[in-house]
């Protein structure tokens, strides 16, 4: 294993173990835990950092491991946001990896992933009413993915930035090492 994948695999295990450990910040007052959305900080973060795969693989796993581990989110709530966090760490990763590394190419990955994670929690939302006793409409999906969760979207959107910055600022990423520069050519007249 290349220390390069030995970092990311470090990481990630640290952004799944966040995803597990941040909501009880939040879980005394459930209102706000659901609003302030916890699980998805280290998930966007870990897509960002270490790239889509290992940022799909903590995005899944979170939420069904906390449900496995602590029966909350409860099943009906964790499946769906499992597909949403899968999402999140997947697209985030991918496009950060297109993109500059500063403050702007942050936004660029991080605002469609965000679109894309609430549009596949609807989907998946939306598949499960065939197989559970549970009803969905737009109006549920508008009030679920956007309205309710409006204080989480700030803070992702206020607070990831800032992270992504500082951790630049310290030198701490991008992980892979900048590629070699070029011998520098020797003089003609040394030849």
């Amino acid at each position: 294993m290349t220390n390069i994948r030995m970092k990311k695999l470090v990481l990630s295990a640290l952004f799944l173990a966040l995803a597990l450990m941040l909501p009880f910040l939040t879980g005394q007052i459930p209102q706000v835990g659901s609003a302030l959305l916890p699980m998805h900080l280290p998930v966007l973060l870990c897509g960002l950092i270490c790239g889509g795969p290992w940022g799909l693989a903590v995005g899944f796993t979170a939420p069904l491991l906390r449900h496995l581990l602590l029966t909350t989110p409860p099943l009906i709530a964790a499946v769906p946001m499992a597909f949403e966090l899968a999402a999140y760490g997947l697209v985030s990763g991918l496009i950060a990896r297109c993109t500059r590394q500063n403050t702007a190419g942050t936004y660029l990955a991080l605002v469609p992933a965000m679109l894309a994670g609430r549009a596949v929690w609807g989907v998946v939302r939306a598949l499960m009413t065939f197989f559970t006793a549970t009803e969905f409409s737009l109006a549920l999906f508008l009030s679920g993915a956007l309205l309710a969760a409006i204080p989480g979207i700030i803070v992702q959107l206020a607070l990831i930035p800032i992270l992504m910055a500082a951790l630049r600022n310290a030198k701490l990423i991008p992980l892979q090492p900048s590629a070699p520069s070029a011998p520098a050519a020797s003089p003609a007249w040394k030849k």
